[in-house]
C-alpha cells in the first residue's frame, strides 16, 4: 500500500501485527517454523471477508527466543529490546492516529514480551480513552483441534510437536525430516500451577516437546482450520468493539 491509501483508511480500522520466531524446532524441523505457520494462519484470514476490514502490517519474524539459544540457529532480541522492539512497532501505528492495536502472536515466548510491551504503552497514553490494545497468541483462543479430529492426541500445543510437525507436514512437507522417528518427550508439569522460570535444555536433548510421530498433513489441515477460524472470530470482536467498553 501507499502511504495515502494507508492515511485514508478509517482510524478505527483494527492494525494487525503479526509476530513470530526463527529458533530451532527440534532435529526435524526447520528453524523458521513459527513464523511459517502464523504466515499461513495469517494467510487463512485474510482470505474471509476480513480482507478489506483489517490493516494487516508484515509479519514480524523476530522474536524473545533466548531459552532456545544453545541450539544453533536461533537468532533472538533479548526479552527488553524485544518489548521495546514491539512497543515502538504499536506506537507507530498510534501515531499515524489508528485506535485499535492487535498483536497476533505465533510463539510462546512472546507471550509475556508481548503482553507487558501493550501493558507499558497503555501506561505511557494513560491520557488516551479510545485505545484498544490486544495481544493474543492464535493457538489460545478456544479452539480445540483434538476435538475437530479424534485422531489428534496432543491436547495443548508443545514445540515441533505432533500439532506443530502436522502443519509443517500440510504446507512445506519437504522440510520435515524424519519425523516418526523423533523421540516423545513428555510435557513434564515442572512446579504447576507455580511458574519455574526454564531454558529449553532444561525440558528437552533434542529440542522439541511433545510427540511429533504422530504427525500428518491431514491433521495439520485441521489445525489450521480451527486455529484460523478463531482468529478471524477475534478480530471480528476487534471490529466490533463500541470504542469505549471494557467488556466486548
Amino acid at each position: 500500500m501507499t502511504w495515502p491509501r494507508v492515511a485514508a483508511l478509517s482510524k478505527d480500522t483494527p492494525v494487525v501485527i503479526p509476530i513470530a520466531a526463527l529458533e530451532q524446532h527440534g532435529r526435524h524441523m526447520p528453524v523458521f517454523t513459527d513464523s511459517m505457520l502464523l504466515g499461513e494462519v495469517m494467510r487463512r484470514v485474510k482470505e474471509t471477508a476480513l480482507a478489506e476490514r483489517v490493516l494487516y502490517t508484515p509479519l514480524m519474524w523476530l522474536g524473545n527466543s533466548h531459552h532456545h539459544l544453545d541450539f544453533p540457529g536461533t537468532l533472538s532480541a533479548s526479552p527488553r529490546v524485544y518489548m521495546d522492539l514491539l512497543i515502538d512497532l504499536a506506537e507507530n501505528m498510534i501515531f499515524h492516529g489508528f485506535r485499535r492495536i492487535a498483536f497476533i502472536n505465533g510463539h510462546g515466548g512472546n507471550i509475556v514480551p508481548g503482553q507487558q510491551a501493550l501493558f507499558e504503552l497503555r501506561q505511557k497514553l494513560r491520557a488516551r480513552h479510545d485505545l484498544l490494545l490486544v495481544s493474543t497468541t492464535y493457538w489460545t483462543l478456544g479452539g480445540k483441534p483434538h476435538e475437530a479430529d479424534p485422531a489428534i492426541k496432543q491436547t495443548q500445543m508443545g514445540h515441533a510437536c505432533e500439532w506443530e510437525t502436522s502443519m509443517m507436514l500440510r504446507i512445506a512437507p519437504h522440510l520435515v525430516i524424519d519425523h516418526t522417528k523423533a523421540p516423545a518427550v513428555p510435557f513434564g508439569t515442572g512446579f504447576d500451577p507455580a511458574h519455574r522460570a526454564w531454558i529449553t535444555k532444561d525440558r528437552t536433548e533434542p529440542g522439541h516437546i511433545g510427540d511429533p510421530r504422530h504427525a500428518t498433513a491431514e491433521k495439520g489441515e485441521t489445525i489450521f482450520r480451527v486455529f484460523s477460524a478463531d482468529v478471524v472470530k477475534f478480530l471480528e470482536r476487534v471490529i466490533a468493539w463500541d470504542g469505549k467498553t471494557w467488556d466486548a
